[in-house]
């Protein structure tokens, strides 16, 4: 290729690259490449684990490569270096087995507590039974005569529509809102039990730590107290049909006397 050829097509290649780097800038913002630490104790739990796995790998590929680098500096051919002839190390594969051993021991051991404590539902406070349908969440607090279909917002559905003519951009919290949200209380521990009228379907609330799958005629069960008041958004994270992507999740938490009034609110129509 000609010398002038050549730089052309490189600056158009810089030219092209800085165009999309550019564009991609408001989507860089948003970017969040680290799990959340949540809103839950689990969650946070969570985050610490991972962030201790992350270092462990972290501080092991630093020494790996470091070997890796130093070896191909130090023995390379024009150094005159000469390849060994031995066949195997026994010390060097007891080395080499012991230490990553004792790793995964090390991290069973932070680890499986929490694994243990995130699937214990003993000492509940409420129970909720949450049933997904195409393409909507049914919320039944157990004991308390309240029921009700979670649906995506109005807003959202109409957006969404071909031919709508709708900017998303312009929609407030665009197919992660609901009209009617999971309301719970802080500091409470809820159990949930999570099933399936149709496919299969996942609830999945991030901030939570909660994605469980949920499956017809099979019940998962789990739980989660919230420590803080907010709102909490997840999605169906199973792949269930056509509107999988228009079924959110969106979760209220209330301070405890908010929420009684809110369930008291709930249970007059229902009598």
């Amino acid at each position: 290729m000609p010398f002038n050829t050549l730089k052309l097509v490189r600056k158009a290649v810089l030219a092209s690259t800085g165009l999309l780097l550019t564009a991609a800038l408001p989507a860089y913002a948003a970017w969040d490449l680290n799990l959340p630490r949540g809103a839950t104790a689990t969650s946070r739990e969570i985050y610490d684990l991972h962030m201790l796995a992350l270092w462990v790998c972290t501080v092991i590929g630093v020494i790996v490569f470091a070997v890796m680098i130093y070896a191909l500096v130090k023995f390379r051919k024009s150094k005159g270096a000469v390849a060994a002839k031995f066949s195997h190390s026994t010390a060097a594969e007891v080395i080499w087995t012991i230490l990553p051993t004792l790793v995964l021991i090390f991290l069973a051991y932070e680890s499986a507590p929490a694994l243990v404590r995130a699937e214990d539902t003993r000492n509940s406070e409420m129970t909720i039974r949450i049933t997904g349908y195409q393409w909507k969440w049914q919320y039944e607090y157990v004991g308390q005569n309240v029921s009700f279909f979670s649906t995506l917002a109005q807003t959202s559905n109409e957006t969404r529509q071909l031919g709508s003519g709708k900017d998303p951009h312009q929609v407030e919290n665009y197919l992660l809102e609901v009209d009617r949200p999971l309301v719970v209380p802080v500091g409470t521990k809820i159990r949930y039990l999570l099933t399936s009228n149709d496919v299969n379907h996942a609830w999945w609330v991030i901030d939570l730590a909660v994605k469980r799958d949920a499956i017809p005629g099979y019940i998962n069960e789990g739980w989660f107290m919230i420590d803080e008041p907010g709102t909490y958004r997840g999605q169906c994270a199973e792949l269930c049909g056509k509107d999988h992507g228009f079924m959110p999740v969106v979760v209220e938490a209330l301070p405890k006397a908010e929420f009684e009034a809110w369930l008291a609110s709930q249970q007059a129509p229902a009598t």
